[in-house]
C-alpha cells in the first residue's frame, strides 16, 4: 500500500468523529483515497453511504465487503492525541477501525485486481440500524449485485488478531419499547383524590422482569431491559404521565412475539388494577442475524490463506448488528476480529475508554484481500 499511512488515516477520523447518517467528512476521505488509487467509487449511495468496485467478473460471482463509518453520541475519554476534537462524539465502537481495515484492503485490491467483481461497502448509521437499509432502498443489490456479503466488526477481550464466526443466528434483534401510563396527578398532599401512574409505573418495572423469567423457553436467549423512567411529576406533585422505555432482544421471531404479548398483556393489568390508562409501543430497530454455512466456510479459508486463526463455532452474540438488512438478501457472514483485553484496547464497546488497536489493520485487510481472492 504505496504512500498510505493506515495509522494517520484512521486516527484522523477518530480525531473527527461523524454520527448517524450525517458523515460526509468521512466519507468523502474515503471516496477520495480510493479513487485516487484507481477504484470504481460511487457516492452518495442512501446518503453519505460509498461503494468502490473493483476487478472483473459475473454478478453470480461478486462479493459485498462492508464497513461502518459512524461514531457514537458520547464524549470519549481515553486521553490519547488523536482524542474526539468534537464534544459528545466517539468512535467507541471501531467503525473508525473497520473503515480503515476496509480502505488498506480496497488499496491492496487495486494494486493487484482480483479475478471476480468486489464492492466495498462503506455505510453511514449503523449505530441506529438505519445506515444498511437506507443503501438497500437506494438499489444498492440491483445497483451492484453480488452474491455473497461479508461484514467484520473489533470485539476487545477475544484474543488478538483472532477470528470468530459462526453459522445460523449470530446477533440479536432489538425492539424498542415504550410505554405511556396515563392517570390524574396533583398535590402530593392529597392521593386519595389522584389516579397515581407513578405507582403503577413501579410496580410495572418490576413486573417486567418476569416476561423472560416467565414466559420464554429457558433454552432461548432473551433479554428485557428497563432503561429509563420519566415523569411530569416535582417534588410535591404526583405526576399524570409516566413514560417507561427500554428493548428486548432474541435470536427467534417467535421470541419476539412472546415477549410483546407478555408485556401488553402485564401492562393492561397493572394499568386496570390502578384505574389509569397505558399505551404501549413496540417497534424494531434491528433483524435478527443470520450467518450462512457456506459463507462461514468461504470466511475459514480465507482466514487461513491470510494466516490468521479463525473459530467457526463461537457463542451468539447478543449485541445487534444493521448487516443483518444485508443478510436478509444475500447470503454471507458476520466476522469478528479479536483485540485482545489489556488496557484501552480491552475496554468494552461503547465504552468512552475504548481505542481500537491500529496493529489489527494489516491483518485485517489481509483477510479482506484473501476473502475477495477467495470462491471464484
Amino acid at each position: 500500500m504505496p504512500d498510505f499511512d493506515a495509522e494517520a488515516f484512521r486516527r484522523d477520523i477518530h480525531a473527527n468523529p461523524e454520527l448517524a447518517s450525517e458523515v460526509p467528512r468521512t466519507a468523502k476521505r474515503v471516496a477520495d483515497t480510493l479513487e485516487a488509487a484507481g477504484l470504481d467509487v460511487t457516492r452518495n449511495v442512501g446518503g453519505h453511504g460509498v461503494v468502490a468496485s473493483v476487478g472483473e467478473g459475473a454478478a453470480d460471482h461478486a462479493v459485498l465487503l462492508r464497513a461502518d463509518m459512524d461514531a457514537l453520541p458520547i464524549t470519549e475519554k481515553t486521553g490519547v492525541a488523536h482524542e474526539s476534537t468534537i464534544a459528545g462524539r466517539h468512535h467507541g465502537c471501531g467503525h473508525d477501525g473497520h473503515t480503515t481495515m476496509l480502505v488498506a484492503a480496497g488499496l491492496r485490491l487495486a494494486a493487484n485486481p482480483p479475478m471476480r467483481r468486489v464492492h466495498l461497502m462503506f455505510q453511514p448509521d449503523e449505530e441506529n440500524g438505519r445506515g444498511a437499509k437506507a443503501m438497500i432502498d437506494d438499489g444498492l443489490l440491483e445497483r451492484f449485485p453480488v452474491s455473497s456479503a461479508f461484514g467484520l466488526h473489533v470485539m476487545p477481550g477475544m484474543a488478538h488478531g483472532t477470528l470468530a464466526t459462526a453459522s445460523g443466528p449470530f446477533c440479536a434483534f432489538e425492539e424498542n419499547f415504550e410505554i405511556t401510563l396515563r392517570g390524574h396527578g396533583g398535590h402530593a398532599s392529597m392521593p386519595d383524590r389522584l389516579a397515581d401512574p407513578l405507582v403503577a409505573g413501579a410496580e410495572l418495572v418490576s413486573a417486567l422482569q418476569t416476561v423472560v423469567s416467565r414466559n420464554c423457553d429457558p433454552r432461548d436467549h432473551a433479554v428485557l431491559s428497563v432503561t429509563n423512567f420519566e415523569t411530569d411529576g416535582a417534588r410535591n406533585v404526583v405526576p399524570s404521565t409516566v413514560r417507561i422505555t427500554g428493548d428486548c432482544r432474541g435470536f427467534e421471531g417467535r421470541v419476539a412475539d412472546v415477549i410483546k404479548k407478555s408485556m401488553k398483556r402485564i401492562a393492561t393489568g397493572i394499568a386496570t388494577a390502578h384505574g389509569i390508562e397505558v399505551d404501549v409501543r413496540i417497534s424494531r430497530s434491528f433483524s435478527p442475524l443470520n450467518n450462512n454455512s457456506e459463507a462461514v466456510a468461504q470466511a475459514a479459508f480465507a482466514a487461513k490463506e491470510a494466516g490468521l486463526f479463525i473459530e467457526v463455532d463461537t457463542p451468539r452474540c447478543g449485541f445487534s448488528e444493521d448487516f443483518a438488512a444485508i443478510l436478509e438478501r444475500v447470503p454471507g457472514a458476520f466476522v469478528l476480529i479479536g483485540q485482545g483485553g489489556e488496557g484501552r484496547h480491552g475496554r468494552p464497546l461503547h465504552d468512552p475508554g475504548f481505542e481500537f488497536d491500529d496493529t489489527l489493520i494489516p491483518k485485517g485487510a489481509a483477510f479482506w484481500e484473501a476473502l475477495a481472492r477467495s470462491g471464484i
